[in-house]
C-alpha cells in the first residue's frame, strides 16, 4: 500500500472504468454522503459506477439524489458479487479496516481489483493499493471534495455532489461542533453552497424528520441515562424490548449518545444498544478533551474511530457490558477527572 498520489489516480481514471464504491457496515451520513459524492463525480467522467452498501442505512438519508441506485449487499448478494468481480477499481470510503464491512470482508480480500481507500479514521489497515488517509479531517466527505479538487476537476462539482458532501460533513461534525471542524471545512462548505444547495432544507430533512416512535425512544433513552459523577461520565442503555416497543427503525438511535455529553461537566458519554438478532451490544462513545475513546474502544470493546468519537461492540449481555464499562472507569478515572 502507498499513500495516494493524485497524479497516479488521475492516470487510472483517464479512461472509462467499472468502479465500485463501498462504505462501511451500518452506513451513516458521512459514509453515504462520501459514496454518493464520489458516485456523481465518476458518472460525469463516464465511468460505469456502482455503490454497494454492506447493509441498509437510515431513512433520513434516502432523499439524497442517487440513493435509488445503491445496492444493498444483504438483500441482493448475487448481484453485488457479480458487480464486484467485474470491477476495474474499488473505492472504499469512510472505513480503513475490512472487518468494518461485515460479510463483504472475504469477498474484498479475494478480489484482485486495485483498491483505493479514502478515510479519516485512525490506524488504517494495509489492504489498499492506494490510500488517502487524513485523521485530522472531520469527515470523509470533506476529503472527497479535496480529492476531486486535487485531481483538477472542481469544475465538475454540481448540486448532487454538493448535497451529498454537505450531508456527510454536517452529520460527521455534529453540525460543525466537533473540534476537527476547521476554517478549511467552512471554506469547503462555502464552495458546496455555491453549487446551489439549500442548507436549511438539508438540515430539516436530516434532523427534523422524526417519527413519533423515535421521540418515544428518545424519552426512554433519557430516562435510562445514568451519570457517574466521580468519573465525569454518563451512559445510556437501550434493551431490545425497549427498541421493539418503539418500532425501532435503522437510524432511530443516531445521535442519542450526544445527550450524555451535553451535560455540564461530563467528559465521557456512552450508549449501549442491545441487538438480539446479531447477538451483540452495539456501543458508541463520545468524549471531550484528552480522553481518547478510539484507544479505549480498541483496547476493550472491539472497536475504534477517532479520539473523541468511536464505536464498538460486544457479545456480552447488556448487563455485563455495562458492568465492564463501569469497572474500566475506575482505571481511567484520573484522566477523566482532569
Amino acid at each position: 500500500m502507498k499513500y495516494l498520489a493524485f497524479k497516479d489516480v488521475k492516470s487510472l481514471l483517464n479512461s472509462p472504468k467499472k468502479i465500485v464504491i463501498i462504505p462501511h457496515y451500518n452506513p451513516d451520513g458521512d459514509a453515504i454522503g462520501s459514496a454518493l459524492g464520489l458516485y456523481h463525480y465518476f458518472i460525469q467522467k463516464k465511468h460505469k459506477t456502482s455503490i454497494i452498501v454492506p447493509n441498509d442505512y437510515p431513512k433520513f438519508l434516502k432523499w439524497l439524489t442517487g440513493t435509488s441506485v445503491i445496492i444493498n449487499f444483504e438483500s441482493d448478494v448475487e448481484k453485488a458479487k457479480q458487480i464486484l468481480f467485474s470491477a476495474d477499481l474499488i473505492f472504499t470510503v469512510d472505513f480503513n479496516a475490512l472487518h468494518r464491512i461485515g460479510d463483504m470482508k472475504s469477498i474484498l480480500e479475494s478480489n484482485t481489483a486495485p483498491k483505493i481507500m479514502i478515510d479519516h479514521h485512525q490506524q488504517p489497515e494495509d489492504y489498499a493499493a492506494y490510500m488517502y488517509s487524513d485523521v485530522e479531517m472531520g469527515s470523509t466527505s470533506e476529503m472527497i471534495y479535496h480529492f476531486i479538487n486535487r485531481i483538477g476537476d472542481s469544475d465538475l462539482l454540481n448540486k448532487s455532489i454538493a448535497e451529498a458532501l454537505y450531508t456527510g460533513i454536517v452529520t460527521d461534525t455534529a453540525s460543525f461542533r466537533f473540534p476537527k471542524t476547521t476554517p478549511t471545512t467552512h471554506n469547503v462548505v462555502a464552495k458546496l453552497m455555491n453549487c446551489g444547495i439549500n442548507h436549511s432544507e438539508i438540515h430539516n430533512k436530516i434532523y427534523d424528520s422524526n417519527s413519533f416512535d423515535r421521540i418515544k425512544l428518545l424519552g426512554i433513552a433519557l430516562n435510562n441515562l445514568k451519570i457517574i459523577t466521580q468519573h465525569n461520565a454518563a451512559y445510556i442503555t437501550l434493551s431490545q424490548s425497549e427498541l421493539d416497543s418503539c418500532n425501532y427503525q435503522k437510524g432511530d438511535t443516531e445521535g442519542l449518545v450526544n445527550y450524555g455529553l451535553s451535560i455540564k461537566g461530563i467528559k465521557l458519554a456512552a450508549i449501549f444498544i442491545e441487538n438480539k438478532s446479531e447477538g451483540i451490544v452495539k456501543i458508541s462513545f463520545r468524549s471531550k478533551g484528552n480522553f481518547d475513546v478510539n484507544k479505549f474502544s480498541r483496547h476493550h470493546f472491539n472497536g475504534g474511530g477517532h479520539k473523541n468519537a468511536a464505536g464498538g461492540k460486544s457479545d456480552l449481555s447488556l448487563e455485563k457490558i455495562v458492568s465492564k464499562f463501569e469497572f474500566l472507569l475506575n482505571d481511567n478515572g484520573t484522566s477523566l477527572s482532569k
